[in-house]
Order: structure tokens, then C-alpha cells, then sequence
């Protein structure tokens, strides 16, 4: 059975779009019979069996945001102790190029390396570290770009050959979900309480909308007390926290308008295509990254990003206009379509046959040293496990 190592360079505990490609991702291939582990850090309990956790995250700045990830010794320790136990037959690496546990496995490829790159936008690591980058790129047998504001990013500093593969969406489960309760015109939003996500810009349109309109707000960031504070007079607003992958979906298929007021730095639009199976009507910014998935007056309502008063227009026409409503979410159905996880799966599936080392080779006991080739002794091993715990 072939063994795929796939390394999550940010905390599996914790929201994301790259751990959900990661776990997502990893469900449907363990349903198709490969023998699949997330290797990731993480800030509490794996979130499954299959999740080999390395260590708590820490919380660092890049593209805009606070990303969990892990570049400390100890991770690094860690890392290589689970490669040098599991022997994989090939390595996914999301985000390749970011510290820690993606960067660890790439350098010491003990298995053929597929590398998928996420980020879109600027990327300081991107333009001040492409030599070194160059150099660790020289081991991946596959590079794959999740869209092409992704691909062109990621070009720019590494050249090289790269395919466009979309990220999937488990469609099922949004398509068979029971929709949470409402109690009149609701508006959804789902995502990061910082600048890039536009959550401001959705608070200042709301006072533009009509009296009976109600906002969901999920999840949290280092906004969220200044947002809180800032519309604590208004009783539409509900602010729900963090929530579950269970009460995400519901709240998303009961809802109706799913708002993704976006400023800048999406790559690509998973939580449209959400939306899109969950059967709610999206009102977005048109960002590239979105139209990677949709299409203004299509399948949603793209509006220019930043413009609250067009982002209230844009709310209370899908409000109020039920054929129109009725035909964006017909088309958004048929358009997720093209964006399944089993099709996604697929394609990485043949990918790691295609690379994979032959199951008839012997294998050369990894080092968990950086630095160090040849069998490990007893000694080494030991130590090894005292300092990554």
C-alpha cells in the first residue's frame, strides 16, 4: 500500500485554508485506500487518528495575517524523528517553502516530494529568499500551484515547471447539511477578524441596511474586541466565535447571503465554493482570487473591494430579489461541481504513483541528523527522542 507523509506547515488545531486542503484532502484519499498522514503542529488534540502532531505552533506575521507556524528546534527535531520512523513513500508538502515541518522534509527528502504552494499576493520571503529557495527546490519531483495568482507568485522567485491544480471542497457534506435555524434576512461571515479579511468594511455597511437584516459573525482574530466594541449598539450583529466544521456548515447553508468582503491576499476561493454547495448566495469583493471561482452576476455578486456602500447595494438586492437569488445559487451549484474533493483527490493520487520510489527498493536508514548519512546507531536514537518528545 503506498504510504504518503502529507506536512501541514501550520497548527491542524487551528482554522485555516491550507490545513483544510491538508485533512480534507487526506479523508478522501484514506476513503480511497492509500495510507495517508497529516503531519502538522498542533495546539491541542490532533483533530483526527490519522494527524501525527510535532508541536505547538507560534504565531508569525507573513501575507497580511498571524500564521501558526513552527519553525522552532524543537518541531524541527520532531520532524525528523516521523520521517526517519514512517518511511513514506512520497511526500505532499503544503506550502513548501514555509519553516518548519515543510521545510525540514524538503531538505531532507527521504521520499520523492510533491509541493503544493498556496500563498497569492506579496511575499517578502518570496523576494528576499528565492536563492536559498532555488536551491531546496532542486528536490521536488512535482510542483503544483493551487491557482494562478499562486503560480505567479511562486514562479517569480523559483522558476520552474508547475501545474494549476484548483483546491477541492468536500461537497457533500454542505450539500447534505440541515440548515441552522434563522430569524429573518441573515448575512454569514466566516473568516479572520484582521484588515485583509474586510470585516470592517462588511460592520460599515450594515447601518446601510434594513432593520431587520441580522449578521452572523464567525470566528475571531486580533480585531475582534475593537470590532465588538465598535458596533456594541447594534443588536443585529451576533458574534459567534470560533465555531465548529459542524455549526460552520449549518450556519452557511442557513444563511441567506454568505458575505466574503475580502481586501486582498486570497489566492483562491474555497470558502465560495462552500458556499456554492451549501446552496447560499454569495455577495464577495472581486479579487482575483475570487474570480478564480466566481463570476459576477453569474454564480454571485462581486463588488470592488473596500466599497461598503456597493457591498450594501450588492447585500440588500440578494435580499430582495428572489429570482435573482434563485438563479446566482443554481449556477453556484452546478459550479462546484467543478471543484470536488474526489476529483481533486484523484489526480494527486495518480501524481504519487507516478513518483513514488518502487516498492522493491532497500531503504537506507534516514539520519534524524541533518548533517549525518549512514545507519543510525542506538545511541543516536535515544537522544533523538529525549529532545523531540
Amino acid at each position: 500500500m503506498l504510504r504518503v507523509g502529507m506536512v501541514s506547515p501550520y497548527s491542524l488545531s487551528v482554522p485555516g485554508g491550507v490545513q483544510m486542503q491538508a485533512m480534507g484532502l487526506a479523508r478522501e484519499l484514506r476513503r480511497m485506500g492509500l495510507e495517508v498522514r497529516v503531519l502538522g503542529p498542533c495546539d491541542g488534540p490532533p483533530p483526527a487518528t490519522f494527524v501525527t502532531p510535532l508541536g505547538n505552533s507560534l504565531p508569525t506575521s507573513t501575507n497580511g495575517s498571524i500564521a501558526p507556524l513552527a519553525p522552532d528546534p524543537a518541531c524541527v527535531l520532531r520532524t525528523m524523528r516521523v520521517l526517519f520512523e514512517e518511511q513514506f513513500d512520497v511526500l505532499h508538502l503544503h506550502e513548501p517553502f514555509a519553516p518548519g515541518p515543510p521545510m525540514t522534509s524538503m531538505l531532507l527528502h527521504p521520499a520523492p516530494v510533491i509541493a503544493t504552494f498556496h500563498a497569492a499576493g506579496d511575499s517578502p520571503s518570496y523576494r528576499y529568499g528565492s536563492a536559498p529557495m532555488k536551491a531546496a527546490a532542486k528536490n521536488i519531483a512535482r510542483r503544483i500551484a493551487v491557482s494562478k495568482d499562486a503560480l505567479a507568485l511562486v514562479q517569480e522567485a523559483v522558476p520552474g515547471e508547475y501545474e494549476v491544480l484548483y483546491n477541492g471542497v468536500e461537497l457533500q457534506e454542505y450539500r447534505a447539511a440541515k440548515p441552522y435555524p434563522t430569524t429573518g434576512p441573515t448575512v454569514f461571515f466566516c473568516g479572520r477578524h484582521e484588515e485583509r479579511k474586510g470585516l470592517d468594511v462588511l460592520l460599515a455597511a450594515m447601518p446601510l441596511l434594513g432593520a431587520e437584516v441580522q449578521l452572523w459573525v464567525g470566528s475571531n482574530g486580533p480585531d475582534t474586541d475593537r470590532l465588538r466594541a465598535q458596533t456594541a449598539v447594534d443588536a443585529r450583529i451576533h458574534w459567534l466565535g470560533r465555531l465548529s466544521d459542524e455549526e460552520k456548515i449549518a450556519r452557511l447553508k442557513g444563511a441567506d447571503v454568505f458575505c466574503a468582503p475580502s481586501l486582498h491576499g486570497e489566492s483562491f476561493g474555497v470558502v465560495l465554493i462552500e458556499a456554492m454547495a451549501a446552496g447560499t448566495c454569495i455577495v464577495a469583493s472581486a479579487l482575483d482570487g475570487y474570480r478564480n471561482v466566481a463570476t459576477d452576476n453569474v454564480d454571485s455578486l462581486l463588488v470592488p473591494p473596500g466599497d461598503a456602500n456597493a457591498l450594501a447595494v450588492a447585500i440588500a438586492e440578494a435580499l430582495q430579489n428572489p429570482e435573482l437569488s434563485a438563479r446566482l445559487v443554481a449556477a453556484g451549484d452546478r459550479r462546484a461541481d467543478d471543484f470536488s474533493m474526489v476529483a481533486l483527490a484523484n489526480a494527486y493520487a495518480t501524481m504519487y504513483r507516478e513518483v513514488a520510489a518502487p516498492p522493491s527498493r532497500t531503504r537506507r536508514p534516514m539520519s534524524p541528523w541533518p548533517f549525518m548519512s549512514g545507519p543510525v546507531s542506538p545511541r543516536q536514537r535515544r537522544h533523538t527522542r529525549m529532545m523531540a518528545p
